[in-house]
């Protein structure tokens, strides 16, 4: 296959701080001089899409029939249209001729001096002096070289010189193919709520389609046009200083951009607001209007790459980021529903293989190891599904002593006994306050079990019920006697 691009290695280390220059339009260029037919299907099919056509009107645009331009076959105003056409007929190498890159160089000296003064009042609207536009006339047909920063020539000759090159064309900038689907790109406005048109301009709409219809324009009148809109654009920035805003310049180039030729105001009638506010637009966002949509860049991307080229913004949402909005949601939801199949066949896969696990340890012999192996699974029912399928013997319950001793050790040693009760349903006798539990404690508390402290308090303690207990005894001989 043919390569795409070329890479070159450079060694000289004095250009490698030189910043890279990428043309997001090279594929759209390249299709446009490899394969005119295609981009200018692909492009068409926007437009469409964007703008009612009927079908005259479509087929003026692709150049299959004659454009029916307004007062054609009008009679008024006939001495006038004979008159531009005489001028017309008067041509030089390149004011009257069909525009070509050579004419473009010799007015683009024009637009660069202009460029350098834009402070001027009244610029393109106060005519010049007609002997000194007439010696710059002859001396770009005649291909001379011209120093305009002489001083020779002031800026309201060369713009008047502009504007005559620019009328003088045999058919307007934006030729006449495009003049209706001008006329139906001023009529692309908002729609409310309920779905009816609204009277406020749906400028993003506007935007797109003037950038479809500027694509299939000639390569010469596309150059041309680019460079005056943006002298126009940096015009209207100064209009503190000139007093040239971008409607009064709209006003100036109208007839000459976009006007059919032979046609009079007249002619033109009601359409004149709309193509002098068309004119407006343009000037105000030329500096969007020279880019190629994205979905037509990315057409002409995958045309190269062999890859399905979609011939549609409505097929090609579905791939490129300016649908991107759309599309997330859709790639979120995908993505979710990826993670929790995902999610649950490991789970799945996970609890059979515990289960076989589990059974095979269930199907061991008696021993010590499968003992440890069922209490680690009974350790962790929740996560060890398996061990709710077979059932094991609960642990043995253990619960404190409720003896007297028992209490005694607790409170005394601070370390509780844990016994193991027989039975459940065996309840402890009563525990009686006697000698023999004295002398139980007296068993139990030896020195090697408590500390001097410990000690000290249960002889205490013994003391105390010592001296109770004779008490009792004297108080009993006393009753008696």
């Amino acid at each position: 296959s043919d390569a795409i691009c070329n890479f070159v290695i450079c060694n000289d280390s004095s250009l490698r701080s030189q910043p890279i220059i990428f043309n997001p339009d090279f594929f759209v260029e390249k299709l446009r001089h490899e394969k005119p037919e295609v981009f200018t299907e692909l492009v068409v099919s926007n437009i469409t899409r964007l703008i009612d056509l009927p079908g005259a009107e479509l087929a003026q645009l692709m150049g299959e029939e004659d454009p029916k331009l307004p007062g054609a076959n009008s009679t008024a105003s006939g001495f006038f249209r004979s008159l531009m056409s005489l001028k017309r007929k008067e041509k030089g190498v390149v004011f009257g001729s069909p525009l070509t890159e050579e004419g473009i160089a010799q007015v683009s000296q024009l637009i660069e001096y202009l460029h350098k003064n834009l402070r001027a009042e009244g610029l393109f609207r106060v005519p010049g002096n007609s002997i000194r536009q007439q010696i710059l006339k002859d001396a770009l047909n005649s291909g001379t070289d011209i120093d305009l920063d002489s001083g020779e020539f002031h800026s309201n000759d060369v713009a008047t010189l502009l504007k005559m090159f620019l009328g003088e064309l045999p058919e307007p900038l934006l030729t006449h193919k495009h003049f209706h689907a001008h006329l139906k790109i001023a009529d692309l406005t908002l729609f409310d709520e309920k779905g009816n048109k609204t009277s406020t301009p749906d400028k993003e709409r506007q935007i797109e389609a003037l950038q479809l219809l500027f694509l299939i324009l000639p390569a010469p009148n596309r150059s041309l046009l680019k460079l005056l809109l943006d002298l126009l654009y940096q015009t209207a920035k100064k209009q503190d200083k000139n007093k040239m805003s971008a409607h009064n310049l709209a006003l100036m180039f109208a007839p000459h951009i976009l006007w059919p030729r032979n046609v009079t105001a007249n002619d033109l009638q009601e359409n004149i607001t709309k193509l002098n506010n068309g004119v407006t637009f343009m000037i105000k966002h030329s500096q969007k209007l020279f880019k190629a949509p994205v979905y037509i860049r990315e057409c002409a991307r995958l045309h190269y790459l062999g890859s399905r080229a979609h011939t549609s913004k409505d097929d090609l949402d579905l791939l490129t980021s300016s649908g991107s909005k759309e599309l997330q949601p859709l790639k979120s939801q995908k993505r979710s529903r990826l993670d929790s199949c995902h999610q649950e066949e490991t789970q799945q896969r996970t609890e059979e293989a515990l289960k076989e696990l589990f059974h095979h340890v269930h199907n061991m012999p008696d021993s010590a190891k499968k003992k440890k192996l069922i209490r680690q699974f009974n350790k962790h029912p929740t996560a060890l599904t398996p061990g709710s399928d077979v059932p094991t013997s609960p642990a043995p319950r253990r619960t404190r002593s409720r003896s007297f001793s028992g209490l005694i050790k607790r409170k005394v040693l601070g370390t509780p006994v844990i016994l193991e009760r027989k039975s459940r349903d065996t309840t402890p006798e009563p525990v009686r306050v006697s000698k023999e539990n004295i002398q139980l404690l007296q068993k139990c508390g030896s020195p090697a079990h408590m500390s001097q402290a410990k000690l000290k308090s249960l002889e205490g303690q013994k003391e105390g019920s010592c001296r109770r207990m004779r008490a009792h005894l004297l108080s009993k001989d006393s009753s008696s006697l």
